[in-house]
Protein backbone atom coordinates (compact mmCIF):
# COMPACT_ATOMS: atom_id res chain seq x y z
CA UNK A 1 0.00 0.00 0.00
CA UNK A 2 1.29 3.77 -0.60
CA UNK A 3 3.82 4.33 1.35
CA UNK A 4 4.22 2.01 3.82
CA UNK A 5 7.64 1.29 2.97
CA UNK A 6 10.75 0.68 5.83
CA UNK A 7 11.82 3.65 7.43
CA UNK A 8 14.59 2.15 9.04
CA UNK A 9 18.09 3.38 8.93
CA UNK A 10 21.93 2.34 8.62
CA UNK A 11 24.76 2.28 11.08
CA UNK A 12 28.12 4.21 10.80
CA UNK A 13 30.42 1.89 9.08
CA UNK A 14 33.52 0.70 10.79
CA UNK A 15 36.65 1.05 9.87
CA UNK A 16 37.85 -2.74 9.92
CA UNK A 17 39.05 -4.68 6.36
CA UNK A 18 36.40 -6.90 6.13
CA UNK A 19 33.80 -3.53 6.17
CA UNK A 20 35.66 -2.13 3.51
CA UNK A 21 35.60 -4.85 1.67
CA UNK A 22 31.66 -4.43 1.22
CA UNK A 23 31.26 -0.72 0.46
CA UNK A 24 29.89 0.27 -2.99
CA UNK A 25 31.23 2.26 -5.34
CA UNK A 26 28.95 5.32 -6.08
CA UNK A 27 29.70 8.12 -8.26
CA UNK A 28 29.08 11.26 -6.60
CA UNK A 29 29.28 14.60 -7.67
CA UNK A 30 32.22 16.32 -6.16
CA UNK A 31 31.64 20.04 -4.64
CA UNK A 32 34.33 22.46 -4.92
CA UNK A 33 35.52 23.38 -1.62
CA UNK A 34 38.44 23.55 0.13
CA UNK A 35 40.68 20.59 1.74
CA UNK A 36 39.76 20.55 5.60
CA UNK A 37 42.40 22.00 7.85
CA UNK A 38 44.06 18.58 8.27
CA UNK A 39 44.60 18.86 4.45
CA UNK A 40 42.24 16.10 3.92
CA UNK A 41 39.32 16.35 1.36
CA UNK A 42 35.76 17.34 2.86
CA UNK A 43 33.24 14.30 4.05
CA UNK A 44 31.54 12.88 1.85
CA UNK A 45 28.12 10.84 3.27
CA UNK A 46 27.37 8.70 0.07
CA UNK A 47 31.05 7.34 -0.34
CA UNK A 48 31.10 6.00 3.69
CA UNK A 49 28.26 4.39 3.69
CA UNK A 50 27.54 0.72 3.82
CA UNK A 51 24.82 -1.09 2.29
CA UNK A 52 24.03 -4.96 2.82
CA UNK A 53 21.50 -4.84 0.11
CA UNK A 54 21.38 -1.27 -1.78
CA UNK A 55 18.63 -0.66 -4.72
CA UNK A 56 19.20 0.29 -8.01
CA UNK A 57 17.95 3.24 -9.98
CA UNK A 58 15.25 1.50 -11.48
CA UNK A 59 14.53 -0.32 -8.28
CA UNK A 60 13.96 3.26 -6.41
CA UNK A 61 12.11 4.48 -9.23
CA UNK A 62 9.75 1.78 -8.44
CA UNK A 63 9.27 1.89 -4.90
CA UNK A 64 9.00 5.82 -5.60
CA UNK A 65 6.01 5.59 -7.74
CA UNK A 66 4.04 2.74 -5.58
CA UNK A 67 4.89 5.16 -2.71
CA UNK A 68 3.00 8.06 -4.49
CA UNK A 69 0.77 6.12 -6.77
CA UNK A 70 -2.20 5.14 -4.51
CA UNK A 71 -6.06 5.58 -4.48
CA UNK A 72 -6.00 9.47 -3.93
CA UNK A 73 -5.36 9.07 -8.35
CA UNK A 74 -9.16 8.19 -8.07
CA UNK A 75 -10.31 11.16 -6.25
CA UNK A 76 -8.70 13.45 -8.48
CA UNK A 77 -12.05 14.16 -10.68
CA UNK A 78 -13.54 14.92 -7.83
CA UNK A 79 -10.74 17.23 -7.25
CA UNK A 80 -11.04 19.14 -10.52
CA UNK A 81 -14.98 19.47 -10.01
CA UNK A 82 -14.24 21.42 -6.94
CA UNK A 83 -11.70 23.51 -9.10
CA UNK A 84 -12.90 23.76 -12.66
CA UNK A 85 -10.47 22.19 -15.55
CA UNK A 86 -8.00 24.76 -15.86
CA UNK A 87 -7.30 25.59 -12.72
CA UNK A 88 -7.16 22.34 -11.64
CA UNK A 89 -4.37 21.37 -14.68
CA UNK A 90 -2.40 24.34 -13.24
CA UNK A 91 -3.04 23.80 -9.87
CA UNK A 92 -2.22 19.72 -9.81
CA UNK A 93 0.84 20.77 -12.02
CA UNK A 94 2.02 23.46 -9.60
CA UNK A 95 1.69 21.22 -6.17
CA UNK A 96 3.60 18.77 -7.74
CA UNK A 97 6.41 21.18 -8.72
CA UNK A 98 6.07 21.88 -4.69
CA UNK A 99 6.15 18.48 -3.25
CA UNK A 100 9.30 17.72 -5.94
CA UNK A 101 11.08 21.14 -4.60
CA UNK A 102 10.32 20.30 -0.84
CA UNK A 103 11.67 16.62 -1.15
CA UNK A 104 14.65 18.31 -2.67
CA UNK A 105 14.80 20.31 0.27
CA UNK A 106 15.06 17.42 2.49
CA UNK A 107 16.89 15.53 0.94
CA UNK A 108 19.73 17.85 0.16
CA UNK A 109 19.51 18.89 4.36
CA UNK A 110 19.68 15.52 5.48
CA UNK A 111 23.05 15.30 2.95
CA UNK A 112 24.47 18.74 4.53
CA UNK A 113 23.63 17.67 8.15
CA UNK A 114 25.64 14.13 7.54
CA UNK A 115 28.57 15.74 5.62
CA UNK A 116 28.96 18.43 8.60
CA UNK A 117 28.41 15.87 11.24
CA UNK A 118 30.73 13.34 9.93
CA UNK A 119 27.89 10.55 9.92
CA UNK A 120 26.93 8.22 6.71
CA UNK A 121 23.30 8.28 7.24
CA UNK A 122 20.64 10.24 9.07
CA UNK A 123 17.40 9.30 10.19
CA UNK A 124 14.24 11.54 10.42
CA UNK A 125 14.78 12.22 14.22
CA UNK A 126 18.50 12.44 13.87
CA UNK A 127 18.00 14.93 11.11
CA UNK A 128 15.25 17.30 13.12
CA UNK A 129 17.51 17.06 15.94
CA UNK A 130 20.55 18.07 14.03
CA UNK A 131 19.03 20.52 12.11
CA UNK A 132 17.59 22.12 15.77
CA UNK A 133 20.94 21.64 16.56
CA UNK A 134 22.28 24.23 14.60
CA UNK A 135 19.65 26.39 13.25
CA UNK A 136 18.44 29.65 14.93
CA UNK A 137 19.32 29.92 19.05
CA UNK A 138 15.54 29.99 19.52
CA UNK A 139 14.65 26.90 18.30
CA UNK A 140 17.62 24.51 20.30
CA UNK A 141 14.25 24.61 22.98
CA UNK A 142 12.84 21.83 20.50
CA UNK A 143 16.21 19.57 20.71
CA UNK A 144 14.84 17.04 23.06
CA UNK A 145 11.37 16.31 22.23
CA UNK A 146 12.20 16.37 18.27
CA UNK A 147 12.35 12.75 17.71
CA UNK A 148 9.56 12.26 19.72
CA UNK A 149 7.38 15.06 17.54
CA UNK A 150 9.16 13.32 14.12
CA UNK A 151 8.14 10.09 15.20
CA UNK A 152 4.93 10.65 16.29
CA UNK A 153 3.71 12.74 13.23
CA UNK A 154 5.22 9.89 10.95
CA UNK A 155 3.34 6.95 13.10
CA UNK A 156 -0.44 9.16 12.89
CA UNK A 157 0.94 9.87 9.41
CA UNK A 158 1.59 6.58 7.96
CA UNK A 159 -1.70 5.19 10.03
CA UNK A 160 -3.64 7.51 8.88
CA UNK A 161 -2.86 6.38 4.97
CA UNK A 162 -3.19 2.80 5.81
CA UNK A 163 -6.29 2.89 7.62
CA UNK A 164 -7.49 4.71 4.18
CA UNK A 165 -6.20 2.22 1.91
CA UNK A 166 -7.90 -0.67 3.91
CA UNK A 167 -11.41 0.71 3.99
CA UNK A 168 -11.11 1.56 0.44
CA UNK A 169 -9.70 -2.34 -0.41
CA UNK A 170 -12.46 -3.70 1.53
CA UNK A 171 -15.67 -1.31 0.05
CA UNK A 172 -13.75 -2.50 -3.40
CA UNK A 173 -13.53 -5.99 -2.70
CA UNK A 174 -17.52 -5.84 -1.34
CA UNK A 175 -18.62 -4.41 -4.43
CA UNK A 176 -17.19 -6.33 -7.04
CA UNK A 177 -17.92 -9.91 -5.15
CA UNK A 178 -21.35 -8.99 -4.25
CA UNK A 179 -22.56 -9.25 -7.81
CA UNK A 180 -21.67 -13.13 -7.34
CA UNK A 181 -21.95 -14.48 -3.97
CA UNK A 182 -24.06 -13.65 -0.86
CA UNK A 183 -23.12 -9.29 0.97
CA UNK A 184 -20.93 -9.64 3.74
CA UNK A 185 -19.90 -6.57 5.65
CA UNK A 186 -16.78 -4.69 4.76
CA UNK A 187 -15.25 -5.38 7.99
CA UNK A 188 -14.91 -9.00 6.92
CA UNK A 189 -13.03 -8.11 3.75
CA UNK A 190 -10.83 -6.11 6.07
CA UNK A 191 -10.31 -8.79 8.13
CA UNK A 192 -9.20 -11.31 5.39
CA UNK A 193 -6.69 -8.60 4.21
CA UNK A 194 -4.57 -8.89 7.92
CA UNK A 195 -2.07 -11.54 7.08
CA UNK A 196 -0.97 -10.79 3.74
CA UNK A 197 -0.95 -7.24 4.70
CA UNK A 198 1.23 -8.37 8.19
CA UNK A 199 3.39 -10.76 6.16
CA UNK A 200 4.21 -7.77 3.08
CA UNK A 201 5.03 -5.55 6.29
CA UNK A 202 7.71 -7.48 8.04
CA UNK A 203 9.70 -7.20 4.85
CA UNK A 204 12.42 -4.70 5.69
CA UNK A 205 14.64 -4.90 2.95
CA UNK A 206 13.80 -2.37 0.16
CA UNK A 207 15.68 -4.92 -2.20
CA UNK A 208 13.65 -7.66 -1.54
CA UNK A 209 10.13 -5.44 -1.39
CA UNK A 210 10.92 -4.05 -5.26
CA UNK A 211 9.36 -7.14 -6.98
CA UNK A 212 6.26 -6.51 -4.64
CA UNK A 213 6.22 -3.07 -5.83
CA UNK A 214 6.85 -3.65 -9.26
CA UNK A 215 3.80 -6.12 -8.70
CA UNK A 216 1.21 -4.01 -7.37
CA UNK A 217 2.66 -1.06 -9.72
CA UNK A 218 1.96 -3.36 -13.13
CA UNK A 219 -1.53 -4.19 -10.86
CA UNK A 220 -2.35 -0.46 -10.22
CA UNK A 221 -1.45 0.60 -14.21
CA UNK A 222 -3.80 -2.15 -15.33
CA UNK A 223 -6.62 -1.23 -13.26
CA UNK A 224 -6.07 2.70 -14.12
CA UNK A 225 -6.40 1.71 -17.63
CA UNK A 226 -9.49 -0.07 -16.68
CA UNK A 227 -11.03 3.12 -15.09
CA UNK A 228 -9.61 4.92 -18.21
CA UNK A 229 -11.34 2.79 -21.10
CA UNK A 230 -14.89 3.64 -19.43
CA UNK A 231 -13.36 7.32 -19.27
CA UNK A 232 -13.02 7.58 -22.95
CA UNK A 233 -16.37 5.67 -23.96
CA UNK A 234 -18.75 8.48 -25.56
CA UNK A 235 -16.56 11.28 -23.72
CA UNK A 236 -18.11 14.59 -23.83
CA UNK A 237 -16.91 17.30 -25.22
CA UNK A 238 -14.26 19.43 -22.87
CA UNK A 239 -16.22 22.78 -23.23
CA UNK A 240 -19.52 20.81 -21.26
CA UNK A 241 -17.37 21.39 -18.19
CA UNK A 242 -16.14 24.30 -16.29
CA UNK A 243 -12.77 25.40 -16.56
CA UNK A 244 -12.47 28.04 -13.20
CA UNK A 245 -14.71 26.51 -10.22
CA UNK A 246 -15.75 28.61 -7.46
CA UNK A 247 -12.69 30.03 -5.12
CA UNK A 248 -14.67 28.86 -2.07
CA UNK A 249 -14.05 24.91 -3.78
CA UNK A 250 -10.25 25.43 -3.90
CA UNK A 251 -8.99 23.97 -0.35
CA UNK A 252 -11.06 21.01 -0.95
CA UNK A 253 -9.01 20.88 -4.44
CA UNK A 254 -5.75 21.65 -3.01
CA UNK A 255 -6.04 18.99 0.02
CA UNK A 256 -6.99 16.30 -2.38
CA UNK A 257 -4.17 16.74 -4.21
CA UNK A 258 -1.63 17.25 -1.58
CA UNK A 259 -3.01 13.89 -0.23
CA UNK A 260 -2.54 12.14 -3.36
CA UNK A 261 0.87 13.53 -4.64
CA UNK A 262 2.73 14.01 -1.31
CA UNK A 263 5.33 11.17 -0.56
CA UNK A 264 7.58 12.69 2.70
CA UNK A 265 7.38 9.45 4.59
CA UNK A 266 9.22 7.26 2.23
CA UNK A 267 11.81 9.93 0.04
CA UNK A 268 14.68 9.38 2.71
CA UNK A 269 14.51 5.78 3.06
CA UNK A 270 14.33 5.81 -0.82
CA UNK A 271 17.47 7.60 -1.28
CA UNK A 272 19.30 6.21 1.89
CA UNK A 273 19.04 2.73 0.76
CA UNK A 274 20.42 3.50 -3.52
CA UNK A 275 23.28 2.14 -4.69
CA UNK A 276 23.97 5.63 -6.08
CA UNK A 277 22.28 8.17 -3.84
CA UNK A 278 23.89 11.32 -6.38
CA UNK A 279 21.37 9.64 -8.84
CA UNK A 280 18.03 10.22 -6.51
CA UNK A 281 18.55 14.32 -7.33
CA UNK A 282 19.28 16.26 -9.90
CA UNK A 283 17.59 17.20 -13.08
CA UNK A 284 17.12 13.60 -14.74
CA UNK A 285 17.23 12.16 -11.48
CA UNK A 286 14.76 9.41 -9.63
CA UNK A 287 12.96 11.49 -7.95
CA UNK A 288 12.13 14.11 -10.77
CA UNK A 289 11.63 11.57 -13.43
CA UNK A 290 8.87 9.96 -10.98
CA UNK A 291 7.40 13.23 -9.25
CA UNK A 292 6.79 14.21 -13.09
CA UNK A 293 5.38 10.99 -14.25
CA UNK A 294 3.01 11.05 -11.30
CA UNK A 295 2.27 14.82 -11.61
CA UNK A 296 1.04 13.58 -15.86
CA UNK A 297 -0.92 10.67 -14.13
CA UNK A 298 -2.76 12.61 -12.24
CA UNK A 299 -3.98 15.34 -14.65
CA UNK A 300 -4.71 13.45 -16.96
CA UNK A 301 -6.80 11.28 -14.72
CA UNK A 302 -8.72 14.42 -13.06
CA UNK A 303 -8.98 16.30 -16.25
CA UNK A 304 -10.92 13.09 -18.04
CA UNK A 305 -12.60 11.87 -15.42
CA UNK A 306 -14.35 15.32 -14.75
CA UNK A 307 -14.94 15.88 -18.25
CA UNK A 308 -16.93 12.49 -18.50
CA UNK A 309 -18.67 13.09 -15.38
CA UNK A 310 -19.08 16.09 -14.16
CA UNK A 311 -21.60 17.35 -11.57
CA UNK A 312 -22.04 13.19 -10.90
CA UNK A 313 -18.81 12.53 -10.11
CA UNK A 314 -17.64 10.47 -7.06
CA UNK A 315 -15.33 10.84 -4.37
CA UNK A 316 -13.65 7.62 -5.76
CA UNK A 317 -14.32 7.52 -9.60
CA UNK A 318 -14.90 4.12 -9.45
CA UNK A 319 -17.95 4.47 -7.62
CA UNK A 320 -19.11 5.41 -11.05
CA UNK A 321 -18.17 2.58 -13.39
CA UNK A 322 -21.59 0.81 -14.10
CA UNK A 323 -22.01 -2.20 -11.81
CA UNK A 324 -23.33 -4.42 -14.44
CA UNK A 325 -19.71 -4.86 -16.37
CA UNK A 326 -18.02 -5.95 -13.01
Amino acid sequence: MSESLSLTGIGPPSDTKDQKSKSYAVNVQQETMSLNANGSPPYDPHAHRILEHPTTNSETLIHLLKGSLGTGILAMPKAFYNSGLLVGTVGTILIGFLCTYCLHVLVRSQYLLCKKHRVPILSYPDSMKYALQDGPAFLKFGVPLSAIIVDGFLIVYQLGICCVYIMFIGTSIKQVLEIHIEPMNERYYMLMMLIPLVAINLIRNLKVLAPFSQGANIITFVGLAIVLWYIFVDLPPISSRTLIGEPRNYTLFVGTTLFALEAVGVVLALENNMKTPASFGGTTGVLNIGMTIITIMYVGMGFFGYVKYGEIVEGSVTLNLPNGDM
